[in-house]
């Protein structure tokens, strides 16, 4: 289902738009690569991540609609989604906070694994380990906003092997109930692999994508490795739910290069199609940047994430007797 490098000389894309997507590509990149070494020097602990689906979270977070309540875009993401936010103007630095678990982490207050972001203000509902929940609270944002109308949608992202679990086929349900259809962008991204699960080995189906064909859904699967394939499969499917305020299911075929996290190592997957590789040979070949500037683009990002992850070493960790803060909200101290 791997989708070949595209090579190309020519973009439809504006130059401007191009350049500012590959910044953010290599951003996300050096920053993850970064979580990567955090964990590998015992420097953080847990960690896992999305390297390997910047083509397509990239050109996902440039067209969100950002902002709190029912008239912006509601986000149910996963812990693969740094690119998305990062593209939206996230701190790389509070993302290094939660890798090493500080208790200056805004997300959770060094409580959870990192890239498990939440963000009120940006309507971005919290990022959990558990599969599939994304899909069951998706249905909740896309009822209120069936009924509260306007532009607004809700979309949510979850990877192929979540796809297994009851929630997804109850999003397929409630999203396209005749006459009641919700504004809802279903995403899954397609890496392949269920953590040592081969798609191959569970999935009947040709293409996730079709399950939404039986309830008279749109559907479609791309190459998420393709950063405009990417850019106008996601604009032309988000116009559709913000007009029609009904569902499009969008499956897009991405990588995973350093394996599902660092339970399996966090090692370079070398036969993956590495798609910043395959957007910068393609942007040489175009004569839209020179390797040289490339370069010194990676460069820079490797030294700011670098920087920041020092800086985070001197910050205070968790005191002990804040662990039963916020078990449930405005909680401060152990309920008896």
């Amino acid at each position: 289902m791997k989708q070949s490098p595209k090579s190309k000389t020519k973009f439809k894309l504006d130059k401007g738009l191009l350049v500012r997507i590959h910044d953010l590509m290599v951003k996300t990149r050096m920053l993850e690569e970064r979580l990567v070494r955090m964990y590998k020097l015992n420097d953080g602990y847990f960690w896992i991540g999305g390297p390997g689906e910047e083509a397509f979270n990239i050109p996902l977070g440039l067209q969100i609609k950002k902002g709190e309540g029912k008239d912006y875009d509601y986000l149910h993401l996963k812990y693969r989604s740094s690119g998305v936010l990062l593209t939206m103007g996230a701190d790389p630095m509070d993302t290094i906070r939660q890798m090493k678990n500080t208790a200056t982490d805004p997300y959770s207050c060094g409580r959870s694994f990192v890239n498990h972001q939440s963000i009120r203000s940006w309507n971005v509902i919290p990022i959990t380990s558990p599969i599939g929940v994304e899909f069951a609270t998706s249905i909740g944002t896309g009822l209120s906003q069936r009924r509260h109308g306007g532009e607004g949608i809700t979309i949510v992202v979850g990877g192929d092997a979540g796809t297994a679990e009851g929630e997804f086929a109850s999003t397929l349900i409630w999203a396209a109930r005749p006459g009641f259809e919700l504004p809802m962008l279903i995403i899954v991204t397609n890496n392949n692999w269920g953590i040592s699960t081969t798609a191959a080995s569970q999935h009947g189906e040709k293409w996730i994508s079709d399950r939404g064909k039986a309830f008279g859904m749109r559907t479609l699967t791309i190459n998420g490795n393709d950063v405009e394939e990417s850019y106008f499969a996601i604009k032309e499917s988000m116009e559709y739910v913000r007009t029609e305020r009904k569902p499009v299911l969008l499956e897009a075929l991405v990588s995973r290069l350093y394996g599902h996290s660092s339970a399996s190592g966090a090692n370079f997957i070398s036969d993956e199609e590495d798609p910043l590789v395959t957007f910068e040979t393609n942007l040489e070949r175009a004569g839209v940047l020179g390797r040289e500037e490339m370069n010194a683009i990676r460069e820079k990002y490797f030294a700011e994430m670098l920087e920041l992850s020092k800086k985070v070493r001197e910050e205070p960790m968790p005191d002990p007797s804040a662990i039963y803060d916020y078990t449930y909200f405005g909680q401060k101290g152990r309920y008896w």
